[in-house]
């Protein structure tokens, strides 16, 4: 099932009752995406939420993802917050400080699993499970050659000396190599690796891998016309190459970017237009501290956006006659000669009062952004559905406060 992008008069409505620049989240959108997500998986793969991607998402995946991958304390607090209840937790992450751990065990009951990042990782997740009596899941992160996860000399000297560890039942392997995959021979030739090693694991010590947690980093299109079209052929494939693996293990995939990138738009206001040595250009209220696509090279690439006029005119960016309009390049609102969005988009002429809709916009740019430079203000962020309206997540967020060594004045 797909749903539709947000009509653009109910996005303008949105707009106008919140303010630009804004975040604006659609969850009937996330919700019919996920579904279908299942709906080709099938119920023996869990999803497992990668919060890093959209942490303002987290209460939006509650009926939807099993599983929260949280990688740091400030994400774990996050799900306190939002009483996320600790047996869906993934809590992964490099650099595990022992108070941070001692806090979730003592405090918290601890989580569903924990992975292991490193040797002094387990030594860690071993001394405090067993300072406070429990024994704890865990899964063996294995590196594709990073500074990630353990090499497999490693995994196989942990799982050799299992019953050395009594607080720590080691469940399976977790695994992700990277975001963004072109070809699905990768990820295929990594889910045959990942179960030749757990079979390598069984022969020789006699140890069987009960889950395997993969982050496939399947692809998401932020450009041209196949940004409006992300379908689910790359899951369907995927989904193919998991059926022999299902009987074997518990699978969890591990996605982030491909649940949340579609549900999202940033909505801004053009503040300023000027024409500099015959190039036009336009000042809108957000910028790159707002925007980040993934892949885009010197603001060459068109996303997916809709440009709204003064006098309701519409520019969809889908249209086909957008080589026949004039151009203009897209700037921001940061003083740096490297806050262009997009060049030479074909909009037309342009007012001071358009708007411009950018869409694919759910995960990462939320957060990646270098919100504090030029201590300009945070973007409003809401979330909208048909059943409950609009649910604002966050105000138009002063920075200046942050940025000054007298806070208050």
């Amino acid at each position: 099932m797909r749903k539709k992008m947000l009509e653009t008069n109910k996005i303008l409505e949105i707009a106008e009752n919140v303010s630009t620049p804004m975040y604006l989240f659609d969850l009937d959108a996330l919700n019919a995406r996920i579904q279908t997500m299942k709906e080709i998986l099938g119920e023996q793969v869990t999803i497992c939420y990668a919060m890093k991607a959209n942490p303002f998402l987290v209460d939006a995946m509650r009926n939807n993802a099993p599983k929260y991958e949280v990688c740091s304390p400030g994400e774990f607090a996050i799900c306190e917050r939002e009483k996320v209840e600790m047996k869906h937790i993934v809590l992964s992450g490099v650099n595990k400080e022992r108070a941070d751990i001692e806090h979730v065990m003592r405090d918290c009951g601890g989580v569903g699993t924990y992975t292991v990042e490193s040797l002094s990782q387990f030594k860690l997740l071993q001394e405090c499970a067993k300072q406070y009596k429990m024994t704890i899941q865990v899964l063996l992160r294995l590196t594709s050659g990073n500074q990630f996860g353990l090499d497999e000399e490693q995994v196989e000297e942990l799982v050799k000396n299992r019953a050395e560890y009594p607080n720590m039942d080691i469940r399976g392997i977790q695994c992700y190599t990277g975001t963004q995959k072109k070809k699905m021979s990768i990820i295929q030739g990594e889910l045959e690796w990942l179960d030749g090693f757990c079979d390598r694991l069984k022969e020789m010590y006699g140890f069987t891998a009960k889950e395997l947690e993969y982050g496939p980093g399947l692809s998401f299109h932020y450009f041209g016309q196949e940004a409006y079209e992300n379908d689910f052929e790359e899951l369907k494939e995927l989904s193919s190459y998991l059926e022999p693996l299902k009987s074997k293990y518990e699978i969890t995939l591990e996605m982030g970017r491909y649940i949340a990138a579609e549900c999202g738009m940033f909505i801004s206001t053009v503040a300023d237009v000027k024409t500099n040595h015959g190039q036009n250009y336009c000042i809108i209220d957000g910028g790159i501290n707002h925007i980040n696509y993934y892949g885009q090279t010197m603001a060459m690439k068109i996303p997916a956006f809709t440009w709204v006029k003064k006098d309701g005119t519409i520019v969809d960016g889908r249209s086909a006659n957008l080589s026949e309009n004039e151009k203009c390049t897209i700037c921001g609102s940061l003083c740096t000669v490297g806050d262009v969005i997009v060049k030479n988009l074909p909009v037309g002429t342009v007012s001071e009062g358009d708007i411009v809709i950018f869409y694919n916009i759910g995960a990462y740019s939320v957060t990646e952004g270098i919100y504090l430079f030029l201590s300009r203000r945070m973007p409003a962020i809401a979330a909208y559905s048909e059943k409950d309206g609009i649910n604002i997540y966050r105000d138009i967020l002063p920075t200046d406060t942050i940025n000054s060594r007298v806070s208050v004045l």
